[in-house]
């Protein structure tokens, strides 16, 4: 038995004895006092006792950080971090009539604005509607007095929109929650003993925050319980809690929220400290007891409630890109100094977060470098999140990097990337094609009150165009359609406003928290062929909406002024909110008119992580996307123009070409066989007109490129 271990049951053993001398205490003075009514008495004896119990936990909590001052130092530099028994101490105002206006705006957003209803009843066997009915019904019978604890009401509501497993429709927690992160000061990932479906799970310590301390923990320590539980059945009874929308995002959801938890989505832990036993870096037994803190997140980069382009016009995982802002503030702290606090900023000039990667004017949103594998140097471009305020700069900054790096194979990764600004998703997918982009379509289902928003913004008053889903949503009335037309919300022509920048093999990584923006981004990929994907859980998040804020809806029916007066939207209590997916992806390609929620992106090959993954800097798996890489072909297609006059020469270089096709303005002009570089004049072509080149290979298009002459 480990030292540690022995140390903390003592110390439990005398919280233990001053608890119940505490509790004998309070007895004796409840005793004492008379009370005319035995029933208020009572209720007031059952508040101290759990005031004291609470105060019990919280001295135990303050001997164990007496004994590793180190460790209890160890905040972010957000704010202040806060035991999470104090911070609930705090939490808990809402009035019963308060509660009634959040059921029945639930009941309002999910029965009429939100679009997956009828698919996750049929999928998951939920009714989401009846329960919040019930829960309705329920608290007309009860009083000020006789409601339920606000932490229940909480826990409730949370269970109501989890069961829809999607996580784009979520009940989100009012004031103190909101803006707040309960955490553990250290994360912990899952790897195989090697690349196989059969290889054992293990659970390894990856990330401690800067100056945390405990006897042989650190990067490289295996977790084998949890709170006595073995990690494994830990990590899948917690996933089930935060319903992901298939199995893997389940369990990855599931590891993720025991460290850490964005409290404006996610229930605070039952706990109010976890006990960790583990194998330490010395191969010893250990046992850790460490106390949830609560502490300020990182502000979101957009005003999702706000009437602007941007809000409306995000398919965003708030869960993912919660704590994507969390573990920034956690344990990447140079990044937060660069961005000055603001999320996904885009700076003045680029600037390298490490020696060895590229400078980016967006150190939040992108990591480029060169990597070596066992099958040659590729560029590795890993985009952290899609949330951004222009997608053309974020389609331009992804452009320069990769540019800079190998032009031989590119690594794609999006792991662990929530989604974003649909635009920059969609924007960045011609980049890495010949082919012409089609962007994902999306419906409204059919319903008098999203009829009455699309009706309102059919000619785009107020910046927010609905045009496009107005006629068939009118006509639905009578058809009795489901849905409206599918229509794409990203604009064509900005889909393939530039064309193909890189012509090198590219391969995407993905994983089961890749959701939303993100899996649209995916679905994209494969639909157009682009390259591999390369998974390393079997399916994504698979999450396809563009979701909007109860806020938002309110706005819509109030802007452009007057304001409609027959507005079923209540302003909610307390900074309270609610998201709803309004309208879902569908596929294109072979795949077209299929949905991508619940389905996701399968990967066409997969790669369990292992230790050296987590330990080495992904390794094995840059080694596997590299071998992929590596078996398919490199394409090359230079141009370099010049003028004599009126005639334009074009020099072209290309590899893996066997044909180029030239167009200046969109006209054919030349056909050639490309065996060597070659030079072709031009008759006729002003300056800034745009010439296009389109290179060939067996009779496939496999590379083009724009440039204005």
């Amino acid at each position: 038995m480990s030292q540690p271990r022995t140390t903390k049951r003592q110390a439990s053993k005398t919280a233990a004895s001053k608890t119940a001398a505490k509790k004998t205490a309070a007895k004796k003075t409840a005793a004492k006092k008379s009370a005319p009514n035995k029933t208020a008495a009572r209720k007031t004896a059952t508040k101290k006792t759990a005031a004291k119990k609470t105060a019990a936990k919280r001295t135990t909590a303050g001997k164990t950080a007496a004994r590793r001052p180190a460790v209890r130092e160890t905040v972010t530099d957000a704010a202040a971090a806060v035991p999470l028994a104090d911070f609930l101490d705090a939490a808990g105002t809402l009035t019963l009539d308060q509660r009634k206006l959040l059921v029945d705006q639930a009941l309002l957003l999910l029965s009429e604005n939100y679009v997956h209803l009828p698919l996750k009843v049929a999928m998951h066997a939920v009714n989401p509607l009846q329960r919040l009915r019930v829960m309705r019904a329920r608290m007309e019978r009860q009083t000020a007095e006789t409601m339920q604890a606000e932490w229940l009401f909480h826990r409730e509501m949370s269970s109501i929109f989890h069961s829809v497993r999607d996580l784009h429709t979520n009940y989100l927690l009012p004031a103190p929650f909101a803006g707040k992160i309960a955490f553990l000061p250290f994360m912990i990932e899952k790897c195989h003993d090697a690349d196989g479906p059969d290889s054992s799970e293990h659970y390894l310590i990856t990330r401690t925050i800067t100056g945390y301390q405990a006897p042989q923990f650190g990067p490289g320590a295996e977790v084998t319980h949890w709170n006595g539980t073995p990690i494994a059945r830990a990590v899948a009874l917690n996933g089930a809690v935060f319903a992901g929308s298939n199995e893997a995002a389940n369990l990855a959801r599931g590891l993720e929220s025991l460290t850490l938890r964005p409290l404006v989505i996610q229930a605070p832990p039952d706990e109010d400290w976890v006990t960790l036993t583990y194998v330490g870096l010395d191969g010893s037994e250990q046992e850790l007891r460490e106390q949830w803190k609560v502490t300020t997140n990182l502000p979101p980069m957009t005003d999702l409630d706000a009437i602007s382009e941007a809000s409306a016009l995000m398919g965003l995982d708030l869960d993912s890109d919660e704590k994507s802002r969390a573990k920034k503030a956690l344990y990447v702290r140079d990044v937060v100094e660069l961005e000055r606090g603001q999320s996904s900023a885009e700076l003045a000039a680029p600037a390298a977060v490490t020696g060895a990667d590229l400078p980016t004017t967006m150190p939040g949103v992108f990591r480029a470098r060169e990597v070596v594998t066992t099958s040659g140097t590729f560029g590795h471009l890993r985009i952290f999140t899609f949330s951004v305020q222009d997608p053309v700069a974020f389609r331009d900054e992804f452009v320069r990097l990769a540019a800079a790096l190998p032009q031989n194979g590119l690594i794609v990764d999006v792991r662990d990337n929530g989604g974003g600004h649909i635009y920059a998703s969609e924007f960045t997918l011609q980049t890495m094609t010949p082919r012409r982009v089609a962007p994902e379509p999306v419906q409204f289902i059919s319903s008098p009150l999203n009829l009455r928003i699309c009706r309102r913004h059919q000619d785009n008053p107020a910046g927010i165009d609905l045009g496009p889903w107005f006629d068939s949503l009118d006509l639905a009335i009578e058809t009795g359609a489901q849905y409206s037309a599918a229509k794409p919300i990203t604009p064509e022509d900005g889909a393939n406003d530039i064309g193909q920048t890189y012509h090198g093999p590219v391969v995407l990584i993905t994983d089961a928290r890749v959701y939303s923006a993100t899996d649209i981004f995916a679905a994209g990929f494969a639909d157009h062929e682009i390259g591999t994907i390369l998974g390393v859980d079997d399916n994504t998040g698979a999450g396809g909406a563009n979701v909007w804020t109860h806020g938002l809806l309110a706005a819509l029916l109030n802007e452009p002024p007057p304001p409609d007066e027959t507005s079923p939207y209540v302003a909610l209590p307390n900074g309270a909110n609610l998201r709803v997916a309004i309208r879902r992806t569908l596929r294109v390609g072979k795949l077209a008119g299929t949905p991508v929620e619940d389905l996701g992106v399968k990967p066409q090959e997969t790669h369990r992580m292992t230790r050296a993954d987590l330990l080495e800097g992904n390794v094995d798996l840059l080694n596997k996307a590299g071998e992929l890489l590596a078996a398919l072909p490199v394409r090359r297609l230079d141009l370099k123009t010049s003028f004599s006059g009126t005639t334009l020469t074009v020099a072209i270089d290309a590899l893996g070409i066997d044909r180029v096709d030239l167009y200046v303005e969109g006209r054919p002009i030349s056909s050639e066989d490309y065996t060597a570089p070659v030079s072709i004049d031009i008759l006729d072509v002003t300056p800034g007109q745009l010439l296009r080149a389109d290179g060939y290979d067996a009779g496939d298009l496999v590379a083009s490129r724009r440039q204005v002459v």
